[in-house]
């Protein structure tokens, strides 16, 4: 009989925020598959629990997987946390519960502490509908493009990043969207926890005066729909095609996109890009 793989969410700071739940299903289970075993035994050395602990981090997610989905098949019960926070939600366990999708093993997931939540609550920005994008990258590249994606987003979006690259992240996004209103967030749940409200100017200001220290989460505003779409109809005509397939259109699609947004027919599109090709 196949085992069971549950999904645990653990604090994110304060050692008191973890459910009744979890601290069952993690005396319960067999093994504990974390992320870095050194930091996951000082909450299981406070809550008195002894178990064997599997390292699963991103640099062994595969082979790891594998591993564990050989203990799920010889019916353990496999319990999955991270360091801090919910697995997955830009950690990793996503590998492992879609192998067990494939192979019919039972996943459940015990909800617990997630920072991006947390700070979108503390924001006071519209919730109604937001994306979340982790860590938008080291490269220059993946940071223009992030940046992008927010600039053009009528939805608040969230993002994590380090106290080292805030005020680089900060600086570029300062260079395209300055008196946009946005959060920043950090060490949320712990002694130091503190949330800056502002505009992006303002907020790199205080950064650049007051050295960062912690871990950040950044709660960015939606521009309106009429200012996103004038932003992307000054953008030249490769670029404003560009935004809408980063964000997982078709070609066809996109083009569709831009011709509404520009007023023009999608044949105009289709006919302005060949020639510049």
């Amino acid at each position: 009989m196949s085992g069971r793989l549950s999904v645990v969410g653990t604090p994110i700071g304060n050692l008191e925020d973890i459910t009744l739940r979890a601290l069952r299903v993690l005396k319960e289970a067999d093994v504990i598959a974390c992320e870095d075993t050194r930091h996951s035994i000082k909450l299981l050395n406070h809550y008195e629990i002894k178990k064997h602990l599997f390292a699963y981090h991103q640099h062994n997610e595969e082979s790891g997987s594998e591993k564990l989905l050989e203990r799920l098949k010889n019916g353990e019960h496999v319990a999955l946390i991270s360091d801090a926070g919910m697995p997955v939600i830009s950690d990793p366990g996503y590998v492992i519960i879609q192998r067990c999708i494939e192979e019919k093993i039972d996943v459940d997931v015990l909800p617990g502490a997630n920072a991006a939540l947390c700070a979108l609550v503390l924001s006071g920005l519209p919730s109604r509908e937001f994306t979340f994008l982790g860590f938008l990258g080291k490269q220059n590249k993946n940071l223009r493009e992030g940046i992008e994606k927010i600039k053009g987003s009528t939805a608040t979006t969230i993002i994590y990043e380090s106290p080292h690259r805030l005020l680089k992240t900060l600086t570029a996004m300062a260079d395209q969207i300055p008196n946009r209103v946005m959060s920043i967030s950090r060490e949320i749940t712990k002694q130091y926890e503190e949330t800056r409200h502002g505009t992006v100017l303002e907020q790199l200001d205080w950064f650049t005066a007051h050295p960062p220290k912690g871990e950040f989460v950044l709660v960015i505003n939606g521009c309106d729909q009429n200012e996103g779409k004038a932003e992307l109809v000054a953008l030249p005509l490769e670029e404003h095609l560009a935004h809408y397939t980063q964000t997982g259109l078709s070609e066809k699609d996109a083009m569709k996109a831009v011709a509404q947004d520009r007023g023009i027919s999608k044949r105009e599109v289709y006919g302005q890009l060949k020639i510049k090709a």
